[in-house]
């Protein structure tokens, strides 16, 4: 058990009208895993990628990474054990507009005081997307399959053990997206990375090892089946 939810609920609001973002889900990834989410918007994806990132806690229930609970702990340490071992990619790719690429992945090392700055490291990122000729590039200057890649390479700069995609090739078109989706999953291997991803795209979710269908914040008993 590298990644579980226990009988987490995310509630908002009271009695009648409270409204279930999640309800009671149970989840189990094991290490090395490729997993997608699949559901509608709405459905509560987003919600559980948030409380494996430590970016919100639940009403209810347990969040446990690693063996670390997150339910438990204070945002200060959340947020430095997110740092240390989580990383995100996003459907908007969340690029710094300021920053050229080469800053742009070293950017989560610059905000962990306790981490070297492993320049041979980020160079092997870049390398291996294909962008270190890009690397003094700002972000408008890149497509946005490049653009992508390089939030893949930031995502990976702090050697997280979980990365966590939402959406991630949401504004991409088909091709683009099944080289995204490869780079994640050579990463994986490469890294021994746990990749969980949510997806309303069953092309994208079938690619994944297992998939968890999600509907109205509550994870569908046959969601996780082997495929």
């Amino acid at each position: 058990m590298f990644i579980c939810l226990k009988e987490a609920v995310k509630k908002y609001g009271e009695g009648e009208a409270a409204v279930y973002a999640l309800d009671h889900a149970d989840l189990v990834i094991g290490k090395g895993e490729i997993c997608a989410i699949l559901g509608p918007s709405g459905s509560g994806k987003s919600t559980i990628l948030n409380m494996l990132g430590g970016l919100d806690t639940p009403t209810e229930g347990n969040i446990i990474i690693r063996g670390h609970s997150l339910a438990g702990m204070s945002s200060a340490r959340r947020t430095v054990f997110r740092r240390r071992n989580i990383g995100f990619v996003f459907q908007n790719y969340s690029l710094m507009p300021v920053l050229n690429v080469y800053d742009n992945v070293a950017l989560p090392l610059s905000f962990d005081k306790g981490r070297h700055m492993d320049h041979a490291y980020i160079r092997e990122l870049l390398e291996g997307r294909g962008l270190w000729e890009k690397r003094v590039r700002l972000p408008e200057e890149l497509s946005g399959g490049q653009q992508q890649r390089a939030a893949i390479a930031r995502a990976l700069a702090n050697r997280p053990a979980v990365l966590l995609a939402d959406e991630p090739t949401g504004n991409l078109d088909s091709a683009t997206a099944a080289d995204v989706i490869g780079l994640l999953k050579a990463s994986s291997r490469k890294y021994s990375q746990t990749v969980l991803m949510v997806t309303h795209n069953e092309v994208i979710a079938q690619s994944c090892n297992r998939i968890f269908r999600i509907e109205d914040g509550r994870l569908c008993p046959e969601g996780g089946m082997l495929l």
